[in-house]
């Protein structure tokens, strides 16, 4: 509970918070993260394809039925729900303490509890497009489409989900956006990541300001250079902190 009080009180202190998150910031949402014991990458190590292959551009452009079969079963969650620590990051916010969400995440449950300014990494299953005409689709044309490869009624061309696939590069404007954000800030709270996916995981040596908290269930390797880690769930640590915030 101490290295609780102790972040709550840097909160408190910080007007410039920044908030990196990898996918264990949503597994107590109910999504699987990648690398864990009990992620996606090690349940699915018995597929004909590793999850790496059906996730790279080439599988998607040469293969889409199993792309879209996986994709649709494995990484969509339309009904899932923001944790606590999804609405921690939101208060703080509203609050005027936090400037940026910087995530890895594609799942939009930062923006479903509230918050505002979203940095995606890796984009977002919420935006999707049509290749051939590249008119702009939700979630929904995805998940309804009665054929496995979903297409555009306009044009017949394959919608594409707008999210960052293997071989793919991340969007520049994000990507310079995001070191602006964590350049500024005077706080740096590092969730839910493995800090393993490159280049995103090397964002985080542009944080210039005063502490660095650290909040994921397994050692990374930027332990020894974080102020601050925390084991907990981070789910139900962050609903601690808010209550420790008043």
């Amino acid at each position: 509970m101490d290295s609780l009080k102790t972040l709550a009180s840097w909160i408190q202190a910080s007007s410039r918070i920044v908030f990196f998150g990898g996918a264990g910031t949503s597994t107590e949402s109910g999504i699987p993260d990648f690398r864990s014991a009990a992620g996606l990458y090690l349940s699915e190590k018995h597929s004909p394809y590793p999850p790496e292959q059906m996730l790279s551009h080439s599988f998607f452009m040469s293969k889409p039925e199993i792309f879209f079969d996986f994709y649709r079963g494995k990484m969509l969650h339309p009904d899932a729900e923001a944790n606590g620590a999804h609405r921690l990051l939101a208060r703080l916010e509203r609050e005027g303490r936090l400037s940026a969400v910087v995530t890895q995440n594609i799942d939009g449950l930062h923006q479903k509890a509230g918050s505002r300014r979203v940095l995606e990494l890796h984009g977002s299953v919420h935006r999707n497009h049509c290749m051939g005409c590249s008119r702009y689709y939700g979630l929904d044309a995805v998940i309804g489409s009665e054929e496995t490869v979903p297409r555009c009624p306009d044009c017949g061309g394959i919608i594409k989900p707008d999210v960052v696939l293997y071989e793919e590069e991340l969007d520049h404007k994000v990507l310079t956006d995001s070191v602006q954000a964590i350049a500024g800030a005077d706080l740096l709270i590092i969730g839910g990541t493995s800090l393993t996916v490159q280049p995103a995981a090397s964002l985080i040596q542009y944080f210039q300001g005063k502490h660095t908290a650290l909040l994921n269930g397994e050692p990374t390797s930027y332990d020894s250079r974080a102020d601050l880690i925390i084991t907990d769930r981070i789910g139900w640590a962050m609903d601690r902190i808010s209550e420790l915030l008043g």
